[in-house]
């Protein structure tokens, strides 16, 4: 029942609309600081994770340490461009409302990724917000670009899965 409420109600569509422009106005933000700002480097705050895994009440899980040990560390370079542009683009994404899910649920793995890794900050605030939106579903970004992507994306499936069919038949 909440569920269909969050799902199709024009009025909590509007209230979506404000949560995920306020949302995505913070990953934007931090992006663009990060873009600018020039001294962004995913490596220093890596390190600083692994650190806090070898504490005497580490904040920082074993199995998670190993992960930025092993894959992050050595790939910091990448990490810093995804971690800097992945803010920004999630950033504009949930203000202009286009593809909504999709920029979410990356958003979301970003805090994950961030609390995992011993930062508290805002993000059990964000991921919260961000669970409503993607419950949501297609009524998040009703008000934003996403209501005029996403039925054309729906149309264009259905053809190419129309037309698939068709081609599989005569084989």
């Amino acid at each position: 029942m909440f569920v269909d409420f969050l799902r199709k109600n024009v009025v909590v569509a509007g209230v979506l609309a404000f949560l995920r422009i306020y949302i995505g106005y913070q990953w934007m933000t931090a992006g663009w600081g990060k873009i600018t700002g020039g001294t962004f480097d995913a490596g220093g705050f890596i390190q600083g994770a692994i650190g806090k895994a070898t504490e005497e009440h580490p904040t920082v899980q074993g199995w998670w340490a190993a992960f930025l040990e092993k894959v992050a560390l050595p790939g910091a370079d990448l990490f810093t461009f995804l971690v800097m542009w992945g803010e920004f683009l999630v950033g504009i994404a949930l203000i202009l409302g286009i593809f909504t899910n999709f920029a979410a649920l990356m958003g979301i793995l970003m805090n994950f990724a961030f609390l995992f890794s011993g930062t508290i900050s805002t993000n059990g605030q964000m991921i919260l917000l961000t669970l409503f939106l993607l419950v949501a579903g297609y009524n998040a970004g009703r008000f934003g670009i996403d209501r005029y992507v996403i039925p054309l994306v729906r149309k264009i499936a259905k053809y190419k899965t129309k037309n698939y069919t068709k081609t599989a038949e005569l084989h």
